[in-house]
């Protein structure tokens, strides 16, 4: 008993270092992917909840690890998958906005050092609403589609 205590208590904990507030914004699970030597950009996921009764936007990103972030869509135009930049990230209120691999994403550009695999970094969201936010990315292998929980 005291085992399984001590397991929900530490995938409680371990939950909530992938979640960042502020306001009515919650980020969870934000991450990353590893990097080969000399890239020149990298990418950032997470899921932005709005549990307010206003929509919010997200206005910018940034990080010390890249010279710029931009927002991203993925959309089909034809057969085709095309990636354009966005001015902002549109989060409903009390609906959730995922960044994922394929879809929304935020792309860091001009990388000043490789991503790593375990690896950690801190990023600045700056929303319309809940204002300034600074969360950690966590950085996972190349390839990968999800975050490890």
């Amino acid at each position: 008993m005291r085992f399984a205590l001590a397991a929900a208590l530490l995938v409680a904990v371990q939950a909530f270092g992938h979640t960042h507030e502020k306001g009515d914004i919650q980020v969870r699970h934000p991450w990353s992917r590893a990097t080969p030597p000399g890239a020149k950009v990298g990418v950032g996921y997470m899921e932005i909840r709005n549990r307010g009764s206003q929509p919010d936007r997200l206005l910018s990103a940034s990080t010390a690890v890249a010279k710029r972030v931009e927002m991203h869509v993925t959309q089909r135009e034809g057969e085709v998958m095309k990636m354009r930049q966005v001015q902002s990230f549109e989060i409903p209120a009390r609906e959730r906005y995922a960044l994922r691999p394929g879809g929304s994403h935020l792309m860091l550009v001009d990388l000043v050092q490789p991503l790593e695999k375990g690896g950690r970094f801190t990023m600045k969201l700056r929303f319309e609403r809940a204002g300034e936010l600074e969360i950690e990315l966590e950085v996972q292998e190349r390839g990968s589609r999800h975050p490890r929980h």
